[in-house]
């Protein structure tokens, strides 16, 4: 499976574990699936630190560099495609992040791997939910 993890079930998977579902852990250490990441999630993060809400235990540049070393994830570039997309995407919000993010999944043919109920609302995306 091609897993598109969601900023929060990206950062759980690497700062708190414990968050994750039983079943989703499983998948995203499976080395039958390839696991994926918008750097718009990458974006939510450095915002998440400058505001506290994530606490890293160095710059966040280098923390995101070193993990990007680690963990083998690849990276589903921000393309016009899924910028015209998140415009129509059946969200019943106008969140930029989430928007961005369904329509990678879309786009790119990814499973998106999230806890977001509000995401999972969609109809047009195909998930994993971490529940």
């Amino acid at each position: 499976m091609r897993l598109l993890l969601d900023t929060h079930i990206w950062l759980w998977s690497l700062l708190q574990p414990e968050k994750l579902s039983e079943h989703v852990a499983a998948e995203l250490e499976s080395a039958e699936n390839e696991l994926w990441l918008s750097p718009i999630s990458i974006w939510e993060l450095l915002i998440l630190v400058e505001k506290g809400r994530v606490v890293l235990d160095r710059p966040a540049a280098t923390w995101i560099a070193e993990v990007q070393k680690a963990v083998p994830i690849r990276e589903a570039p921000l393309v016009k495609e899924v910028a015209i997309l998140s415009r129509s995407i059946d969200l019943p919000h106008q969140d930029p992040a989430d928007r961005f993010i369904a329509a990678t999944a879309v786009v790119y043919g990814l499973t998106l791997v999230t806890s977001d109920d509000q995401i999972l609302s969609s109809k047009m995306v195909s998930f994993l939910p971490n529940k």
